[in-house]
């Protein structure tokens, strides 16, 4: 079939099975550019299929030569419909590695469940023996606790007060004001129960009970901070609820392995262009007015450049710089008082006249289009291509 990108509101519906290898290829290709990093060699990558857990893949394989293991939960294609862009990103990531010698697996299903969790010990006791790094990069709307069959859904609201301010809407191209109203304290605990540290917990409680974590093993899960912009619907937000809950596990995680001289870490990492904060309030404003600030300063950087230097100037040095909460902090090139006040004068002067040239909005979108495979250099997006792809 020919495939061309079909957008709903913040999402695509669709994949491109030869634009998300491409995408995959890309970053292989920059990841091998760089020096090696001296890093893991047994990893398993908790949402490992987009975003920064498959550049954390690539950036483990094809950077420090580790052999891997994924845990995501994707939608397989079929003659008649695409698969999703990280199921295609899964197939061409297994394909690139494997043709080099390493090891690459994926399990595909919940990540909440113990099914999932004792699917994943099988296999490190299967092919890995153990493993030496474990990333926590999970974003999901809703979890199923294992525990006592209760759904919870996350929430996107401020907490305390109601909030206004500006958005951009990608549909209707269209600047203008949103409220939000308060969540209220259930809204608030659920969300830490989807987005928060316990999933992160059981884990590491699974797999170290299991023997399969190496001594002196690493984990980190994924976050962000951001500044006074973002704060509201993000830091202070329900979502930062949820943050500040991984915080607590992290410290809960190194206080309770220190015979397997564990290492735990949240690390906070600049915002991009994901399926996750594409449908966050605010910030594909914010997003398209940093990208153009960062860009023009040459500062800018995407997932896979950040995981890099995560690896590189972070996980895997002597004595990492940390901040106040014991986090790994790779966000400093955009949360920094000068970059922020940049972003802050263009924020106050930008409405629906000017937006486009005040921000990178095409930038932006041409980020939001790559996540599933559509809008890359030399792909034929003309061509008759099988949706058909297996791992």
């Amino acid at each position: 079939m020919v495939i061309k990108p079909r957008i709903r509101g913040f999402i695509c519906t669709n994949a491109h099975p030869v634009g998300c290898a491409a995408h995959v290829q890309e970053q292989i290709d920059f990841v091998k550019a760089q020096p090696k990093v001296e890093g893991p060699k047994r990893v398993l990558i908790i949402g490992c299929s987009t975003g920064y857990g498959l550049s954390s893949r690539i950036v483990s394989t094809f950077g420090a030569g580790a052999d891997t293991l994924g845990v995501c939960f994707e939608k397989e294609p079929t003659e008649r419909k695409t698969g999703t862009a990280g199921w295609y990103n899964v197939a061409a990531f297994h394909e690139k590695a494997r043709a080099e010698g390493f090891y690459a697996e994926t399990l595909n299903g919940d990540a909440f469940s113990d099914e999932l969790k004792e699917q994943t010990i099988a296999k490190i006791k299967e092919n890995m023996e153990q493993v030496d790094l474990v990333v926590y990069s999970l974003a999901s709307p809703k979890r199923l606790d294992p525990e006592t069959g209760t759904l919870y859904s996350s929430t996107l609201k401020p907490v305390g007060q109601a909030y206004t301010t500006k958005t951009y809407d990608t549909d209707k191209d269209l600047v203008h004001d949103v409220s939000l109203e308060p969540a209220t304290e259930e809204e608030i605990a659920n969300t830490v129960k989807v987005m928060g540290g316990e999933d992160w917990e059981r884990w590491i409680k699974a797999l170290s009970e299991a023997g399969v974590l190496a001594q002196n093993c690493q984990t980190t899960a994924y976050t962000y901070i951001g500044k006074e912009l973002t704060w509201p619907i993000y830091g202070h937000a329900t979502i930062g609820k949820a943050k500040e809950d991984l915080d607590r596990a992290a410290a809960a995680l190194r206080e309770g392995y220190t015979e397997l001289g564990l290492n735990a870490y949240v690390s906070s990492l600049k915002a991009v262009v994901t399926q996750a904060s594409s449908a966050i309030p605010v910030m594909p404003l914010y997003i398209s007015l940093m990208y153009k600030v960062m860009k023009e300063a040459g500062t800018h950087e995407g997932c896979i450049e950040q995981i890099y230097r995560l690896f590189t100037e972070a996980l895997y040095v002597d004595n990492p710089e940390l901040d106040e909460a014991h986090r790994l902090r790779m966000d400093g090139k955009e949360t920094n008082d000068e970059t922020q006040a940049v972003i802050k004068g263009v924020w106050d002067q930008v409405n629906q006249d000017n937006f486009h040239d005040l921000a990178d909005y095409k930038g932006y979108h041409q980020d939001f289009l790559k996540l599933f495979g559509f809008g890359i250099d030399g792909v034929d997006y003309d061509a008759d291509v099988n949706p058909v792809v297996n791992w």
